[in-house]
């Protein structure tokens, strides 16, 4: 998808990438939905939004699909609501 190679290539240029998300918890399976105007990504997480879950999911999924570790993922806000921001590591 376009919006992962984005997030590469800034990752390749500056080691770090932060991004908003926004989460869609308890769906039939982890996908990106869309990336808004604004540049917000919507995520379906097959995960319920119980005893951190979700968040565990979010950060799985994002380390797969960006080919990075999964302790360079932070969500830096948003933790018990739907809207976070995220940043990756190299």
């Amino acid at each position: 998808m376009e919006f992962f190679e984005e997030i590469r290539l800034k990752l390749k240029k500056n080691n770090e990438a932060y991004f908003n998300v926004k989460v869609r918890p308890n769906s039939n399976v982890s996908q990106i939905k869309e990336v808004t105007a604004e540049g917000v990504v919507r995520l379906d997480l097959k995960a319920k939004p119980i005893h951190g879950q979700a968040n565990e999911e979010l950060v799985k999924f994002l380390a797969k699909e960006l080919g990075v570790s999964k302790n360079n993922i932070k969500i830096l806000s948003g933790r018990s609501g739907k809207e976070k921001l995220v940043k990756i590591l190299v």
